[in-house]
């Protein structure tokens, strides 16, 4: 950051008293611009044993295929994101069943959270954000043409805890530097 958003003064870094960190402090009118992790929420929709996947069609990643997801907004909470992103994505109305996986991923700053859905109708289509939505068994998941390790994870997750028949929830840090 280079300039105050409330008077667009230069801003430097600097840890505030009280503080630990740096941070961006506006060196007119004082204000500390805080930069907190992003959240990132979605689906693992499932229809009949199969799981719904959206080849991107924007970066970063375009033309790799993922689950429904995206960054959340001011104003909803997770559930309703990663509704929203199904919807927007994979034109998908699902259930959500649980939380499943939630990665810390440090190195960009994220946190992803995939909750276990089901898709209610076989009925979806490619959003704005995806040049193609389809159902793949496990056998047909384009496993070398994932989009992100959390996804690739998620999958791998579900389709070992399907045959355990049982569907913990998992927290996991993805640290790389």
């Amino acid at each position: 950051m280079n300039f105050c958003s409330d008077c667009g003064a230069k801003v430097s870094k600097k840890i505030p008293s009280g503080d630990n960190r740096l941070r961006d402090v506006c060196d007119s009118c004082g204000k500390i611009h805080y930069q907190n992790p992003l959240i990132v929420a979605g689906c693992l929709p499932v229809f009949e044993g199969k799981v719904l996947l959206c080849k991107r069609s924007i970066e970063p990643r375009s033309g790799y295929w993922t689950l429904p997801g995206g960054f959340m907004e001011l104003g909803e909470t997770l559930e309703q994101a990663a509704l929203r992103e199904t919807m927007e994505e994979a034109g998908a109305e699902v259930t959500l069943q649980s939380l499943y996986t939630l990665f810390n991923i440090v190195h960009v700053g994220q946190l992803s959270v995939f909750f276990l859905a089901h898709l209610d109708k076989p009925e979806f289509s490619a959003g704005e954000e995806s040049e193609a939505v389809a159902l793949f068994s496990e056998e047909e998941i384009p496993w070398e043409q994932l989009a992100f390790n959390t996804v690739s994870r998620t999958l791998r997750h579900f389709f070992s805890d399907r045959q355990k028949g049982d569907f913990p929830q998992r927290m996991e840090d993805i640290i790389c530097f």
